[in-house]
């Protein structure tokens, strides 16, 4: 692929799953079902989803990695889990706000 930027979509070739690059501070490979994404204009050639990239994504999710340098949209959800470098992304919480009492 490319170099990776905010604003990139990205497919799946495992399962259905369909993504956006909100952020993109380094230039990363990004998976899902454990195989690499291809643009969203890209024919593609369907792969086997590989079980240990199958816990699924969520739509309208957000997904990032440990530093926080990585945050993708999932629009479209799928059987596959969305990976950067070989490492599973965990699904962003939303900050808490402050109480107005």
């Amino acid at each position: 692929m490319g170099e990776l930027k905010a604003g990139v979509r990205l497919r799946s070739v495992t399962c259905d799953t369909e993504v956006v690059v909100v952020k993109a501070a380094r230039d990363a490979e990004v998976a899902c079902g454990g195989a690499p994404m291809a643009p969203l204009i890209d024919d593609v050639v369907a792969v086997p989803l590989d079980p240990d990239f199958s816990g699924g994504s969520a739509l309208g999710k957000r997904y990032t990695d440990a530093e926080g340098t990585i945050e993708i949209l999932c629009v479209k959800a799928g059987a596959g889990t969305i990976s950067v470098d070989g490492v599973a992304l965990a699904l962003k919480v939303a900050k808490a706000l402050p109480a107005s009492d």
